[in-house]
Formats: structure tokens, sequence, C-alpha cells
């Protein structure tokens, strides 16, 4: 076997595993498969003889292309939203995960997380990997890798648990919006919305006519005003949502990120794909 298909079937051994790392990443199929084909070109055209760790060399690689284009991203303001769970990637499966179910809300906060923040959190987190290592791929010392990650950590964990209390109080907000919206209530929307929520859509919900992104409580009081007059308050993923769901079926759900009794971003999810893997219940 010549170099370049040893290298390829090294490559594929670990290709599992890559598209782990860049999906928890980005939280995009598309731009994992993206990352990690970038991976292999920087492989083939690479001089890795002296490399005794080759899965680890290519997870730095992948780490780094993920860097770089959560940065690019983040400057054109570009969020795809791949809205639903990470799906079972071969033995990443039994790596650290976030938790057994990944809802609508923490999705939206890794999004919200600086690029470095999420790439140290997920190396870390999810696979285990040392600040040492991951310290030169965001650029930092490892004691500042640390903190990106304790940071990260930090609002993960707070989006990932849900009291009672917190979820009677969650449906109290999703109901004073909705009710605000439909009756075009400007002030009533401003009210319970951050000044800096955000409104993201996805491809699909977007097609719909939805706009991709909206910023600020008074664009997005706009957005809404006079309008969800079909939305009805759901349960999504164990959180306080909306649903428009003509005979029954979901066709799109409202995600809702609330923090210290404000609306601080809201999701429109319609991709058929993603829709499946929300638990939705209405009423």
């Amino acid at each position: 076997m010549n170099d370049t298909g040893w290298l390829a079937e090294r490559f594929e051994e670990s290709r599992d595993h890559l598209r782990a790392v860049a999906y928890r990443m980005l939280g995009s199929r598309s731009e994992a498969d993206d990352a990690v084909q970038e991976a292999w070109l920087k492989l083939s055209r690479s001089e890795t003889s002296g490399v005794e760790n080759l899965r680890g060399w290519l997870t730095t690689v992948v780490a780094r292309v993920c860097l770089d284009m959560l940065r690019s991203r983040r400057s054109r303001r570009e969020e795809p939203l791949g809205a639903h769970e990470p799906e079972p990637v071969g033995d990443a499966d039994h790596d650290a995960m976030l938790a057994d179910s990944v809802g609508v809300a923490l999705l939206v906060v890794l999004k919200t997380l600086a690029p470095a923040e999420r790439v140290a959190f997920v190396l870390h987190d999810m696979f285990d990997l040392p600040f040492d290592e991951i310290a030169p791929i965001v650029g930092r010392t490892p004691a500042a890798a640390r903190q990106l990650a304790s940071r990260a950590r930090r609002r993960v964990r707070g989006a990932a648990t849900v009291s009672d209390s917190d979820l009677s109080r969650q449906r109290e907000i999703v109901d004073a919006f909705l009710a605000a919206s439909r009756g075009g209530d400007m002030a009533a929307l401003l009210a319970v919305l951050d000044p800096e929520v955000v409104l993201r859509a996805d491809s699909a919900a977007a097609r719909m006519g939805a706009s991709t992104e909206v910023r600020g409580a008074e664009a997005v009081a706009a957005t809404f005003a006079g309008r969800a007059r079909v939305a009805q308050p759901a349960l999504v993923n164990g959180a306080a949502g909306a649903v428009w769901a003509p005979g029954g079926r979901p066709r799109v759900v409202f995600g809702f990120t609330i923090t210290d009794g404000k609306i601080v971003a809201i999701d429109l999810v319609a991709d058929p794909e993603g829709l499946e893997q929300l638990e939705v219940e209405i009423g």
C-alpha cells in the first residue's frame, strides 16, 4: 500500500470521531462534513511521518478549521440553527456529552458562546482534550483556555437546568409573549423581551417567510406584533415554547431562551429533520 493509501485508511478510522468533534462545534452536519474534508486535504498535503498520534493531530486540525469557520460565521452574523440533538456518530456516543437530551435552549446557548469558548468547551468537556493541547488551538495559555471552558460551562449548565418553578415562570412569560403578539401590544412585547434579544429562523422557516435573524427588542417586537395567532403554547424538550401545528402535526416550533425573566432568544425550527428530533407536547 502506498503512503496515500495508508493515510487514507488511517483517516477513515478517525472520520466518525472527527465528524463528532466538528458537529458539536458547528451544529451543522453539512459544515461538519466540510471541516472534516478540509482536514483530509491538509493531511494529504502535510508531512506527517513524524506524527506519533495521527488521531490527535487530525483532531487539532479539525478544531482549528472549525474555529476559523465559527469566527467567519460570527463576522457575517450567520449561524445555522441545526436545532436538533447531535446524532450518534460512531464511538463518540460514549464520549462525555452535554446531557442525554440536548434541547433548543441549550443549542442556543452554545451558539451564543464566543468561538474560542465554544472550541475550548467542546474539546475539553466533550472529548477530554487537556488544556495544554487546547491552548495553541485557541491561541491562549493553558490557564486562559481553562477559563474559556469554565465560562462556557457555567452558561451551558445554567441553560440545561429547568426546575418546576422555573418552568412555571417560563410558561407565564411565553403566554404573555403570545398574548401580546396576537394583540399587537408593543409595550407588552417589550416588557418580556431582553433589550438584546435575537430571533433566528432555520432555512425552512426562512422559506416560509421568516427573517433569518433579527436583533434587538424593538425589531423583534415589531416582527411579532399582530402575528403568532396560530401558535399554541407547548413544551419543547421540557422547556416552555410554542408550536404551529395544523391538524396536530408540528410545522414550526418556537424555542425560547429565557434568562432573569426576559426572553433573550427565540428560535424558529421548521426543518422536518430537526422537528423529528424535538419532543413537543402541545398545551
